[in-house]
């Protein structure tokens, strides 16, 4: 915790994109996913980033739970799980290059099929849209998230594709990733990822995290469908280019 004050100020911000990416602007949050390992080494903001997940998580939860549709959570979650395993193996054969760029192309292969769905007009595929789908975007989304916690882009590329509401949408994103975060938890643990003093700059960071979940719900009331839509998609590609070029 021998941070400067300029450094504070960068993990406080860091701390609130999550809260704000859980709430109201999925993909801020890459903003601490580039912050964050300049400041310490990679793996261990690994082991800071995944608390302060769940935190985000829960407050998403408590806020968005009436909109839920536990039919979502229940058709990914299992295939989820597989691919945090997955991940889990991965992450001692590759390095964070390597992970990032496996990761990058998976999101941008994912957003390159949604767009060509929206061009082509295909509005009915969330009511015919085949058993693999779920499974693929299950597995993709467990492997993602444990080999670079990078799993939002595609779990909004899966929610889109549903023809969510942006508060269905933050609801059974909320659902999923506060299931999927606990279940990572024994594989970082297992990984040295998380430690003492990894929990104890958590505690610090908690205020800033919640204060961007606020801010998050107050943006989300102003903002309309179409204009969220446009934002989920835009950071889905940002998050392709910082992945592909780290």
């Amino acid at each position: 915790m021998d941070f400067s004050f300029w450094q504070w100020l960068l993990l406080l911000l860091a701390a609130a994109s999550f809260g704000l990416s859980k709430t109201g602007l999925p993909g801020v949050s890459l903003l601490a996913v580039s912050i964050l390992p300049n400041l310490m080494p990679a793996k261990i903001a690994t082991g800071v980033v995944l608390p302060l997940l769940i935190f985000a998580d829960l407050f998403a939860f408590f806020v968005y739970r009436k909109h839920l549709d536990w039919r979502h959570v229940g058709r990914l979650l299992p295939w989820a799980v597989t691919g945090v395993m997955l991940g889990w193996l991965a992450l001692g054969r590759i390095d964070d290059q390597q992970a990032a760029r496996l990761v990058g192309a998976i999101i941008a292969a994912m957003l390159a099929m949604h767009l060509w769905r929206q061009r082509n007009r295909d509005n009915d595929f969330a009511t015919r849209a085949p058993v693999w789908f779920g499974a693929a975007m299950g597995l993709f989304a467990g492997f993602t998230t444990m080999i670079a916690n990078a799993a939002g882009p595609v779990m909004v590329l899966y929610l889109l594709a549903m023809r969510l509401d942006k508060l269905e949408f933050f609801g059974v994103a909320a659902a999923f990733f506060l299931a999927i975060n606990w279940i990572k938890v024994p594989f970082a643990l297992h990984l040295g990822l998380i430690t003492q003093d990894s929990l104890w700059l958590n505690l610090w960071l908690l205020p800033a995290v919640a204060a961007g979940a606020l801010c998050g719900r107050w943006i989300i009331a102003r903002i309309n469908q179409r204009v969220f839509e446009n934002i989920t998609l835009a950071m889905s590609a940002l998050a392709v280019v910082k992945l592909l070029m780290p």
